[in-house]
């Protein structure tokens, strides 16, 4: 089977039906939505019913979320006051135009979607506001994709496509050794170390539909053969400069025409990426 998995289609309608349009020619069997379909893109409301309509599974971004509860992430979520000041302004703008029906899906979409040993998340198990980032410690990583037993884990959130393979993955756990009956007690119950190694595992990222921060405006999704386990990491050209236009139109802040016309975030990286906001 052929899999086409998008992510962070951000109001961007132009983008997503760039992206549609290839995922058709190269004939894929299904798509999976790793969320943020709103936030930041002048086109919430049309997103979201094309994700509707052709009854895509979805789960839910931390924009998604944000929409439907309140813009409850901490500081800490932003990588800088910048971009803070920015996420305020364009959540208010996407949260008074947004429709109930909208909304109401949003609301209802799962954290995770799972398909035999394929697990999807926006960004990561663990809450989608975390950055699963290429450069993350092998252990951290390792212990991310473990902890939903599967063996390759799609996530987004980042905006830049990356494939990752988490190869001669071992663990050395050290077992106590029960005393037998009638052995002194020495105060210190001997142990045993017993390596423990995994297979292959890979966490794969989908990069952005509708923002992408690859150092370019083309949109990306993911192609990815279950049978032959490979996967194509697509970049779609598409007229970018109509977004920007409605995004000026719109009213919303003219730094977001500006980042998505270069392919990049106007912001310092976060310190402390694998942070998870505690409200």
């Amino acid at each position: 089977m052929k899999l086409a998995v998008i992510s962070c289609i951000h109001g961007n309608y132009e983008a997503l039906n760039a992206v549609l349009s290839d995922i058709d020619r190269h004939k894929a069997d299904q798509i999976i939505c790793l969320g943020d379909l709103v936030g930041y893109g002048p086109f919430p409301n049309a997103v979201v019913e094309m994700i509707r309509s052709l009854d895509i599974p979805t789960v839910q971004g931390c924009w998604d979320e944000d929409i439907v509860d309140g813009l409850n992430a901490c500081d800490c979520s932003y990588p800088s006051l910048l971009a803070e000041k920015r996420g305020k302004a364009a959540h208010a703008w996407t949260d008074e135009r947004i429709n109930p029906e909208v909304r109401e899906f949003l609301a209802q979409l799962p954290l995770t979607h799972r398909d035999k040993n394929l697990a999807f998340v926006h960004g990561s198990p663990n809450s989608q506001h975390e950055y699963l980032l290429p450069e993350m410690d092998a252990f951290t990583a390792l212990e991310r994709v473990m902890g939903l037993g599967c063996d390759v884990l799609f996530c987004g959130h980042t905006h830049v496509p990356y494939v990752r393979e988490l190869r001669d993955s071992q663990l050395q756990i050290r077992v106590k050794v029960p005393q037998r009956s009638g052995q002194l007690d020495s105060g210190q119950q001997p142990s045993q170390s017993q390596p423990v190694q995994f297979p292959v595992k890979r966490i794969i990222n989908a990069g952005s539909v509708g923002e992408p921060r690859h150092g370019r405006p083309n949109a990306t999704y993911v192609l990815y053969d279950t049978d032959s386990e490979q996967t194509t990491l697509r970049e779609v050209e598409y007229d970018y400069q109509k977004t920007c236009a409605a995004i000026l139109d719109q009213g919303l802040p003219p730094i977001f025409a500006w980042r998505l016309s270069q392919g990049l975030e106007f912001a310092e990286r976060a310190d402390d990426p694998t942070h998870v906001c505690e409200r």
